[in-house]
This record gives C-alpha cells, sequence and structure tokens, in this order.
C-alpha cells in the first residue's frame, strides 16, 4: 500500500497506544470545553447571573456555527483518512484543501447574514428586556468571529487524520491559556463585561485558525494545502457523512432554546441562569467522550479503507471499554461534585446556586448513557454511514429530549427539566446497542 509506512494511522494499535493516540484529541477537546466554560466563570462571578442567562439566549446560533464546521470537519475527515488509507494521496489532499475553503466561505456568509439581521434574531431567541442588551453584545462579537470559530474546528478533526494530533493539542492549550489570560485582562481590569468574554473567546479562536493554516502551507506532512479540484460530490458527501454532528449541534441549538424558555416560565433569569450552569458542564464533561471518539475515528477510518478487519475489530473492542470505563468516572465525578461546580458559578447568588445544586443530582445519572452514544455516532460517521450516525445523535440530541421536556415539566416542573437529558440518554443507549449488534456484520467491527 502506497506510503502506508509513513502514516501514523496504519501502525497495529494495542490498548495503551490507542489511548495514547487518542489521549491528545481528548485533553484537545478538554481545553476546548474548559476555555468555552470559561466565559461562563468569569461573567458569573465578575459581572451577573443576567449576562450568564444572555450568554445561553444566544447559544443556539453559537451551536449552528459549530454544527456546521463539525459537520465538514467529521465528515470530510472521514473521506480523506478513507483515501489515505486506500493509497490516494493527491485525492485526498485536493479534497483536503476544498473542505477548508468551503469551511472559510461559510462562516464570512454567516458573519454578513448575522450582523445583518443581529436585533431580529436577538428577540427571536427569547430575549427578555433585562437580557436583550448582554445578548447584542456577546453575539455582535461572535459573530466576527465566525471564521475563527469554524476553522479552528476543522483543524482540531484534521491535524488527528494528518498524523499531528498533538499539534492539535498545543494549539487548545495556547487557545485555552489565550481565552483565560485575555478574559481577565478585559472583564476584570478592562471591565469590558460581557464584550470581553467574547472577544476573548474570539482570539482563542483565532490561534490554531492561523498556525494551523501556516502549518498546512508549509507541506510539513503528507496532508497539506495544493490546488483543489472542485467536486460538489465530496462536498456532499462530507456533509452527508457528518450530518449527525451537524444534527447534533442543530438538535441541542433547539432543546437549548426550549431549556431557556422553560426555565424561563417557571423561575425567571434565575432559572434560565442555573439550566446556562447545567448545559455547559455538560460539555465540558462529555468532552472526554467527544476527544476520545474524534482522536479514534480515524484510525477506524484508516482500517475500514484499507480492509484490516483484525485490526478494525481489535480497535472498536478497545474503544467501548475504555467508554465504560470513562463514563462511570464522569458520572461519579458529576454526582459528587455538583455543589461544588455550582458553587463557582453563582457564589454571589444563593437562589442560582441552589437551582443548580439540585439540578446536578438528577442531571448527572446521563453521563452513565451519553458516553456509548457519542462513541457510536462517530463510529458510524468514521465507517462513512450518516445515516444511522444522524438517527443516534437526532435521537440523543432531540427527539428524546424535545418529548420529555415538552411532557415532565407539566407535571413535575424542574424535576421534571433535570430529568429530560438522563432519560433520553438512557432510551437512546436502547437504540444504540441495537444498530451496533444490526450492523456488525456488514462493517464486520464485532
Amino acid at each position: 500500500m502506497p506510503e502506508a509506512g509513513r502514516n501514523p494511522l496504519a501502525k497495529e494499535f494495542h490498548t495503551l497506544s490507542l489511548i495514547k493516540f487518542a489521549f491528545p484529541s481528548m485533553v484537545m477537546m478538554v481545553f476546548m470545553g474548559l476555555y468555552t466554560i470559561i466565559d461562563t466563570i468569569f461573567v458569573a462571578r465578575f459581572v451577573d447571573t443576567n449576562a450568564l442567562s444572555s450568554i445561553n439566549i444566544v447559544c443556539p446560533v453559537i451551536n449552528i456555527i459549530v454544527g456546521l464546521g463539525t459537520m465538514l470537519a467529521t465528515g470530510g475527515s472521514a473521506i480523506v483518512a478513507k483515501k489515505m488509507g486506500s493509497g490516494k494521496a493527491d485525492e485526498a489532499r485536493s479534497n483536503f484543501t476544498l473542505i477548508v475553503i468551503t469551511g472559510i466561505i461559510t462562516g464570512l456568509v454567516i458573519t454578513v447574514i448575522g450582523l445583518l439581521f443581529l436585533d431580529e434574531i436577538v428577540w427571536g431567541l427569547g430575549a427578555s428586556e433585562i437580557l436583550f442588551p448582554y445578548c447584542k453584545d456577546y453575539l455582535t462579537i461572535q459573530l466576527i468571529f465566525v471564521v475563527g470559530n469554524i476553522m479552528q474546528v476543522l483543524y482540531q478533526n484534521l491535524f488527528v487524520t494528518a498524523g499531528k494530533p498533538t499539534l492539535g493539542l498545543i494549539l487548545s492549550v495556547l487557545a485555552g491559556l489565550a481565552n483565560i489570560v485575555f478574559d481577565y485582562i478585559f472583564i476584570v481590569l478592562l471591565h469590558m463585561g460581557i464584550k470581553g468574554a467574547a472577544l476573548g473567546t474570539g482570539i482563542g479562536y483565532m490561534i490554531p485558525t492561523v498556525i494551523g493554516t501556516i502549518f498546512f502551507l508549509t507541506g510539513r506532512s503528507e496532508l497539506h494545502f495544493c490546488k483543489p479540484k472542485m467536486d460538489a460530490a465530496v462536498l456532499l458527501k462530507s456533509c452527508s457523512n457528518g450530518a449527525s454532528e451537524m444534527v447534533s449541534q442543530l438538535s441541542t441549538a433547539v432543546t437549548t432554546f426550549l431549556f431557556n424558555a422553560t426555565m424561563m416560565r417557571l423561575l425567571g433569569e434565575d432559572g434560565v441562569a442555573a439550566i446556562t450552569v447545567i448545559i455547559y458542564s455538560q460539555f465540558l464533561l462529555t468532552t472526554l467522550y467527544i476527544g476520545f471518539s474524534m482522536g479514534v475515528a480515524p484510525i477506524i477510518s484508516y482500517n475500514y479503507g484499507s480492509e484490516n478487519i483484525k485490526q478494525l475489530k481489535k480497535v472498536v473492542r478497545i474503544c467501548f471499554c475504555f467508554i465504560l470505563a470513562i463514563s462511570v468516572f464522569v458520572f461519579m465525578f458529576s454526582f459528587f461534585t455538583g455543589e461544588s461546580i455550582a458553587k463557582i458559578f453563582a457564589e454571589n447568588n444563593e437562589n442560582v446556586f441552589e437551582i443548580t445544586k439540585n439540578g446536578f443530582s438528577i442531571f448527572s445519572f446521563s453521563f452513565l448513557f451519553s458516553g456509548c452514544n457519542i462513541f457510536a455516532s462517530a463510529l458510524f460517521t468514521a465507517l462513512s454511514n450518516g445515516k444511522v450516525s444522524a438517527t443516534i445523535s437526532f435521537l440523543r440530541t432531540f427527539g428524546f429530549i424535545l418529548i420529555f421536556l415538552l411532557v415532565l415539566p407539566r407535571f413535575l416542573e424542574v424535576r421534571g427539566v433535570w430529568l429530560a437529558i438522563p432519560i433520553a440518554e438512557l432510551l437512546t443507549l436502547m437504540l444504540t446497542l441495537y444498530l451496533i449488534f444490526r450492523h456488525r456484520r456488514h462493517y464486520n467491527y464485532l
């Protein structure tokens, strides 16, 4: 197989070597989660909880942006990795370049449309008179940095495909540290409020974007920029193959909107602040699952493309065992430290603290089930089965949550809000197990 000896994806993986390969992606995603949640911590402690609530009000827009970037990244990465595994290096580089250019154009279009209809978007997301100015200030700056947001998501996936996960880790750490430093400067020292939080995050986006672009321009890896060939089929396949990730983010956008509306109705701005803490904490804690899945996906795609069935089975078996172990760890951590996490955000607001603390005691159970669902979705994406992957993502992030979020609060009020996600994840897990066994003979991963 041409160039297989040069490609890190081609080697034989064991438990430790697989975890070692995925580890940079896991740490990278944790840092991404940290510098996402840093904004909310600084805003909650140095501005106020109304500003914290406003971040969650505009969060659906950010979800859509990240969803588009992740769709191109995961779907495109699977195509590129498979072609590299099949020895089609030149075609893989052309596809890679085309995908990156598409991401840039998409980001510019979103920025223009978003700024033109800014007020309408903020009111449409359900901002109250109190929250509107906070929402507008935060979203304006986020829209300016859309290209950077999409590009850093793209590069996080493509560094792994290029066999350079450590570089992605280093850039994510730098971006996270920069975000913390600039949040402190802008919010604490310069008193810029929520504008400072958005600006710090935007600068964080640009670090992996700029350095990643320079890296892929230099041609120091097998995967680098070249003159691309326009191939609509590749773009359509990238979008369809990565549809599960887009579905996941769009679903998160809608459910976040519904969570905000429900909590605003039940408990007002304090309720929205509490659900903001829970949602951002969930994102941080699930980064272990997401990072691991992201790290091993190119290995799965490569071995599937090269028809190395023995190695494919071994890798998938190790992955499921690791996910089960991590799921128990994350659940225990969330359940026993939920009160401490709530205090970090809401030390100055006793009502928000109590609401959040009670939420963690119920919500934490979702982590027992979500890890397997997240990995299974990534598995089918890596195998170029976007349909099954999208089904899993759709049900766990939207379908089941929508049903329970509309029904349970009518009978259980706030307790029903906290139960919606754990029950949705449990039902999705049942379906996931069925789909895994149903397709095992076709893909030979078990």
